[in-house]
């Protein structure tokens, strides 16, 4: 079977993140329980005419998916994977406002068709004119890891030669207010610097997109190499370390070798504990990272920890504002992700460097 590489990456999120020749160089600190991305100037990518059309999230996907495809040096790819929890979700609230407010009557379809979560995937596609494998996984906070999964297992039987993969996610009124009432959302400001002190229930809602070019050929371009990723639905609390330990072994490696453990801690007392025998215990002699602090929390969250991975092991640096510990390393050639959203839809990612 052949490598994976991932050659590029293109990131919208709540840090100036769309700007590939910086890397958390300014960051924005916040206080508030929702946050919305730092939007990059869309008219230097789309039409003014057709972004106007264009609901946030559709915004958002197109033009990190854009930013992408520039740090690879690429003009098509050959399929495109795109992983969301809600999709265009404020097209939804659109559509379904209006058949409460109109009584079911004189509705036009432009908010549904808009609204279906393949449509960043789609308009993606036509922007490109891929006519190629084009699918949009929507598996809840596992949707991302589903698209590199299926990218990954079409790369290495050499199906493709360049995917296209993606998160993407967009926040939206009533969605959120519904969070709040069944205490998702925090329900204080919290400061982002002080997020894993809050001592609340509930996370710092967000959005954002993260796309990346994956290939089976290294170019100049490329990142990291992507050796694995597994996917568990549930997993209770007291196997997360062990089914750590055991990914690792099923791939050749033990604790020791991983240089950096990126964890997907949002400040959620009630469920951030899944984090806690590996930061304490498992992993306590390795450098340790987290990211929802800088991106916030949504469905496809973790794929700004990708992007994060990615970077860091490309520019063999890693930024002071997401260190969870001190531990120095002289350089990094192995991390692992580890995600999980209230206690569901948990995932271990494996990246080296090339």
């Amino acid at each position: 079977m052949k490598q994976v590489f991932i050659n590029s990456v293109g990131s919208i999120s709540a840090q100036k993140t769309f700007d590939n020749n910086a890397f958390l160089n300014d960051v924005v600190d916040y206080e508030d329980h929702v946050i919305s991305v730092i939007d990059p100037n869309y008219k230097d990518y789309i039409p003014p005419a057709a972004a106007r059309r264009m609901a946030k999230g559709i915004k958002m996907g197109v033009v990190a998916s854009k930013i992408a495809l520039q740090d690879a040096g690429l003009e098509n790819v050959d399929a495109i994977i795109t992983g969301t929890g809600m999709g265009c979700v404020r097209d939804s609230e659109k559509f379904v406002s209006a058949i409460i407010d109109n009584d079911e009557q004189y509705l036009t379809p432009t908010s549904f068709i808009q609204s279906t979560h393949n449509t960043v995937g789609g308009q993606i596609a036509l922007e490109l004119q891929c006519k190629g494998y084009n699918f949009t996984y929507v598996h809840a906070s596992n949707s991302f890891e589903s698209a590199l999964l299926d990218a990954k297992l079409q790369l290495e039987n050499d199906e493709e030669r360049n995917i296209l993969i993606g998160g993407v996610d967009e926040l939206g009124d009533h969605t959120v207010a519904i969070h709040k009432l069944i205490n998702h959302v925090k329900p204080e400001a919290v400061k982002s610097s002080n997020l894993l002190e809050s001592n609340s229930v509930g996370a710092v809602f967000s959005e954002g997109a993260n796309f990346f070019v994956l290939s089976n050929e290294k170019e100049a371009s490329t990142y990291a190499k992507v050796a694995a990723v597994k996917l568990f639905n549930t997993l209770p609390k007291s196997d997360v370390a062990l089914t750590a330990v055991e990914f690792l072994a099923e791939n050749n490696l033990e604790v020791a070798d991983v240089d950096i453990l990126i964890l997907g801690c949002n400040g959620d007392i009630e469920f951030d504990g899944y984090y806690s025998e590996l930061q304490s215990e498992t992993f306590k002699n390795t450098q340790q990272i987290y990211y929802k602090h800088l991106c916030g929390e949504f469905n496809t969250a973790s794929s700004f920890g990708f992007w994060l991975a990615s970077k860091i092991l490309k520019l063999q640096s890693i930024p002071e504002v997401v260190k969870l510990n001190n531990l120095k390393n002289s350089s990094f050639k192995t991390i692992l992700l580890y995600n999980q959203y209230r206690g569901e839809n948990h995932s271990f990612t494996l990246l080296k460097q090339c």
